[in-house]
């Protein structure tokens, strides 16, 4: 028996939320639900798990290679060309200071927007599943289930709130 990919539409969030309470216990688990919303709303609003990102790792590595940069730039620079200006030293420790940290900012800021862009997956080429009542403020939940779960679940959801569940499939936008 193979898995259907079934659309649920609701006005608000608090039958979303009931909804996805209810898909877990009759079996769905989290993997085959995905719920798409036109305003942001908060993993815990609706019972989800933390959605796992790794923008933080890939930030913390651009800020160790831009502080990896500016110390070379502070101190590497000036011992391969060496210019002797009469009683000073030839690495200056605070200028070098305000290199190391704009240089650190500099690489972290830019491994965080690569970051968000590789993980939004843009560009997508790949179909996508999307439904045009979001843009009107709905909640959807797209959710696989079994076929022969199919009409259990379609009822316990119609009973929660749902204005419409129907078969859904991934379409190039």
């Amino acid at each position: 028996m193979s898995d259907t990919t079934l659309l649920a539409v609701f006005e608000d969030i608090d039958p979303a939320a009931n909804a996805i309470e209810k898909l877990h216990e009759m079996g769905v688990p989290n993997e085959n639900i995905n719920v798409i919303s036109g305003v942001p709303i908060m993993h815990k609003m609706l019972g989800r798990p933390h959605p796992k990102t790794n923008v933080s790792r890939l930030s913390m590595g651009g800020a160790i290679a831009g502080f990896i940069f500016g110390v070379f730039l502070n101190f590497g620079t000036p011992n391969l060309y060496t210019v002797s200006v009469g009683g000073q030293y030839i690495t200056p420790i605070p200028p070098g200071l305000i290199i190391v940290f704009e240089m650190t900012m500099l690489f972290a800021l830019l491994a965080t927007f690569l970051g968000v862009f590789l993980d939004s997956y843009f560009p997508n080429y790949r179909p996508l599943e999307y439904v045009t009542e979001v843009s009107d403020g709905k909640i959807a939940v797209f959710f696989k289930c079994p076929e022969g779960d199919q009409k259990k679940i379609t009822d316990a959801l119609s009973k929660l709130g749902a204005e419409s569940i129907k078969p859904a499939e991934a379409q190039q936008l």
